[in-house]
């Protein structure tokens, strides 16, 4: 399949919407592997532009992607962007999509979150900023990569949530921006990693909070930040 005219400009370049939602993804991409939140192409990007979802590729390099390598998908899984085959984990990012308000999507394998996943089935609130995900992060049970059985039980632990964890696997996050589903993931990257540091101290045990600590802690998160007016 090819980019249909509608999404290039006079002079066969993607434009608009959607040239700049995929050079976000790209750019995206490149973030996670830079960041050391995934090996190659182990993790897998998408953002949502009307009823399009623009994904990375199976299988290729994010550094060697360019507007020529869009890729995008109807929410039905129908290719009508580009002729790369989408990632593998395309079910489980149409499975957001179709379930929440997201207009971003990140997947990744980083190794704390994975580590994790591997060793509760929700992660301690060792720290306020669970908030930010709508509150304790729950492991979703473990299926074969690419499947539906793996959407199905990523959206059993999404409930309420903005993230999860997928047992023996990495982790789910989406936002109303990538920018946003980038910095949730990150947060979850980190608050595995607080959490495996202070429970590996000999003899120590992890002071975590309360439901009604991380309810306050919540409520005052949704002022956070600069208002403009």
């Amino acid at each position: 399949m090819r980019i249909s005219n509608t999404a290039r400009d006079d002079k066969g370049d993607m434009g608009g919407d959607v040239g700049r939602a995929w050079a976000e993804v790209v750019s995206t991409a490149r973030r996670t592997t830079a960041d050391g939140l995934v090996v190659g192409t182990s993790g897998n990007v998408s953002a949502r532009v009307g009823d399009v979802v623009l994904v990375t590729p199976s299988g290729v390099p994010y550094d060697r992607l360019g507007p020529e390598d869009a890729v995008g998908v109807d929410l039905d899984g129908r290719q009508v962007i580009g002729e790369l085959t989408p990632t593998s984990e395309l079910p489980m990012h149409l499975a957001v999509y179709r379930s929440t308000d997201a207009a971003a999507v990140v997947h990744t394998h980083a190794v704390h979150a994975t580590a994790v996943a591997g060793l509760v089935d929700e992660l301690p609130l060792v720290h306020y900023m669970a908030g930010a995900l709508g509150g304790p992060v729950r492991v979703a049970d473990y299926a074969l990569y690419g499947t539906d059985e793996l959407a199905h039980n990523m959206l059993r632990a999404l409930e309420g949530r903005t993230g999860c964890l997928l047992r023996n696997h990495g982790t789910v996050v989406y936002g109303a921006s990538l920018d946003q589903a980038y910095d949730r993931t990150a947060q979850l990257e980190w608050m595995c990693r607080v959490w495996l540091t202070s429970a590996s101290v000999p003899g120590g045990s992890p002071a975590l909070l309360t439901l009604d600590q991380l309810a306050l802690a919540t409520e005052k998160l949704r002022g956070y930040g600069q208002r403009r007016g």
